[in-house]
C-alpha cells in the first residue's frame, strides 16, 4: 500500500484505533438482538465440546426429503474459482449428472457431515436473514431523491492489521490523515453532518432505507425511468457496528423481542423528528460499488451470485467461503421447516460464532418481510470433503 506520507503504526497509534477496526464485510442483519437459549448448567458443561461433530448422513433431518439439485446448483457457482480445500471436489463434480439420486451419491461418496456445535455445548444458534431491497431513488440529487449512497472515500486509508500482528487476522484499521497524522475516519453522524469526498452512486428518498441497505450490504436503486441500479459492498468506515434496534430498546422505546426490520421503520415513521438520533446511535457507514445488474443475485462475499433460499453467510472462521453446509431451521411466517443443503457464499459483520447463519431470502418487499422478522433458532452441519483438515 503506498501513502502520500510514510505512516509508521506504534502501539499507541493502534491503541487508538482498536476501537474501530472491523472485518471487511458488510454487516448483515444485525437488527435482531435474539440470541439461542443455553443449555442447563451441569458438570458435562465445563468440559469444552468439540466445534465440528462427525455424525451420519441419516442423522441429518430431513436429508433424504432434500432434492438438493438447487443447492448444488448455488454451491457449483463458487466452483468457477474454488477455494483450496474444494479444488479436487468441484473438478470431480463437473461429470456429475444434475438429479437427485447422482448429486447424494457424489456427496454421500466424497463428502462427511460434521455438525457445529456452540463453546457451550449447545447446537442450537441463531439464524437470521437478509436480503436484497429496492428502493426508490435517482442517479441526481433532486427534491425528494436527497440521501446519498457513496462509493469508498478518495481521502480514507485501509491498514492490513494482519501484516503486523497475525493474529488480527481479517482486521482492517480505516482512517485519513489529518495533518501528518492518521486519524480514525468519520462516524455516521459527521458524514451525514460535513459531508465527504466521495463519489455519490445514488440518491434515495429516506435516510432509513440509507441503513437498511448498509446492513444488507446490497440493493437496488429503482429508477424512475424504469431501469434499477445494482449496488453492492465495497467498503466501510472503520466504526464499531451498533444496532439501531438495540439503541431503542436502551432507550426504552421499545421491548426486545418486538425489534425488527419493519417494526424499527414502523417506528421511524411514527417519530421522524428523532430519525437522525435513531440512525447516528450507529456509527458505522457503509460504501458501495455498482454491480451488473444482470446476474440474479447479488454479488456475496465469494465474489459469486447469491441463490434465494440456498446461500447463506456464514462465520467463515467456522465453515469456510465456498463449502456445503446443511441447515434446518423454521420459517419466520410458521409455513414450516427449512432442511436443505445450501451454500456459504457470504459473511457479515454480525455472523461471528459455530452456530451462526444468516439465511438469503432473495430480492424485494416479499423477502424482505421474511428476512427482517426471521431470528430462529437452527442447527448447522459443515459438509466437508474427506480426507481434508477440518478447519483451524
Amino acid at each position: 500500500m503506498k501513502f502520500r506520507n510514510t505512516l509508521t503504526l506504534t502501539a499507541s497509534v493502534l491503541a487508538v484505533f482498536l476501537s474501530a477496526c472491523t472485518s471487511t464485510q458488510p454487516f448483515k442483519s444485525n437488527t435482531q438482538l435474539s440470541t439461542p437459549a443455553k443449555p442447563k448448567s451441569n458438570k458435562a458443561s465445563e468440559v469444552i465440546p468439540l466445534r465440528y461433530q462427525e455424525r451420519t448422513w441419516h442423522e441429518l433431518p430431513a436429508w433424504q426429503a432434500d432434492q438438493l439439485t438447487q443447492g448444488w446448483a448455488s454451491w457449483l457457482k463458487g466452483c468457477a474459482k474454488p477455494r483450496a480445500a474444494w479444488a479436487t471436489i468441484c473438478a470431480e463434480a463437473k461429470s456429475v449428472a444434475n438429479n437427485t439420486a447422482a448429486i447424494r451419491r457424489f456427496i454421500e461418496t466424497k463428502l462427511s457431515p460434521y455438525q457445529l456445535i456452540n463453546p457451550d455445548g449447545n447446537e442450537l444458534g441463531l439464524i437470521t436473514g437478509y436480503y436484497e431491497p429496492v428502493y426508490p431513488g435517482s442517479l441526481t440529487r433532486t427534491t425528494t431523491a436527497n440521501q446519498p449512497v457513496y462509493a469508498p472515500p478518495k481521502d480514507m486509508i485501509t491498514v492490513a492489521l494482519d501484516e503486523v500482528y497475525p493474529e488480527l487476522k481479517g482486521k482492517r484499521l480505516r482512517g485519513r490523515i489529518v495533518g501528518n497524522k492518521l486519524v480514525p475516519y468519520p462516524d455516521r453522524a459527521q458524514i451525514v453532518a460535513k459531508g465527504i469526498d466521495a463519489p455519490v452512486l445514488a440518491w434515495l428518498t429516506d435516510p432509513v432505507h440509507v441503513q437498511f441497505l448498509q446492513i444488507q450490504g446490497s440493493g437496488r436503486v429503482q429508477l424512475t425511468n424504469g431501469q434499477q441500479l445494482r449496488l453492492g459492498y465495497a467498503d466501510q468506515n472503520g466504526r464499531p457496528y451498533k444496532p439501531v434496534g438495540r439503541w431503542l430498546v436502551e432507550q426504552g422505546l421499545m421491548d426486545a423481542s418486538d425489534v425488527s426490520m419493519q417494526s424499527i421503520i414502523a417506528w421511524a415513521k411514527a417519530n421522524p423528528a428523532r430519525i437522525d438520533e435513531l440512525l447516528n446511535s450507529n456509527p458505522s457507514y457503509v460504501f458501495f460499488r455498482t454491480l451488473p445488474t444482470s446476474e440474479d443475485g447479488p454479488i456475496g462475499s465469494l465474489g459469486v451470485p447469491l441463490s434465494a433460499g440456498y446461500s447463506i453467510a456464514v462465520d467463515p472462521n467456522t465453515i469456510p467461503l465456498g463449502s456445503l453446509a446443511f441447515i434446518a431451521t423454521t420459517r419466520p411466517d410458521n409455513a414450516g421447516g427449512i432442511h436443505r443443503m445450501v451454500a456459504a457464499q457470504d459473511t457479515g459483520g454480525a455472523i461471528r460464532g459455530s452456530v451462526r447463519a444468516d439465511f438469503f431470502w432473495g430480492t424485494g418487499d416479499a423477502a424482505g418481510e421474511l428476512a427482517g422478522k426471521m431470528k430462529q433458532d437452527g442447527r448447522l452441519w459443515l459438509l466437508w470433503p474427506k480426507g481434508m483438515p477440518l478447519p483451524n
